[in-house]
């Protein structure tokens, strides 16, 4: 993966705010990154996970859920995914 290093400022006393170690702070704030962009769906799920640092997009959504946010899957997510499904049972093998 191509990365991009970027460099925040915090004053020290946000360690103790938000209770995490110094060594914890850069996972915090990819994870918190993450799921904003997704929340936005400025970021799909899988670049969601690749921004967190979690290995799959299950991963992401245990993330997600941690922080109360939702996939973003729509009525048209389901139709796509359900014709794909059709096509690769060999078009329409199953239907009743």
């Amino acid at each position: 993966m191509d990365t991009v290093a970027v460099t925040v400022t915090f004053p020290r006393s946000l360690l103790a705010a938000a209770r995490v170690r110094e060594s914890e702070l850069d996972a915090l704030i990819r994870e918190y990154v993450a799921v904003e962009l997704y929340r936005q769906r400025r970021a799909s799920l899988g670049k969601a996970a690749e921004v967190a640092g979690v290995p799959t997009k299950y991963d992401m959504m245990a993330v997600l859920a941690k922080h109360d946010a939702w996939l973003n899957y729509t009525a048209e997510d389901a139709a796509q995914n359900w014709e794909t499904l059709r096509e690769a049972l060999g078009n329409g093998a199953g239907q009743q």
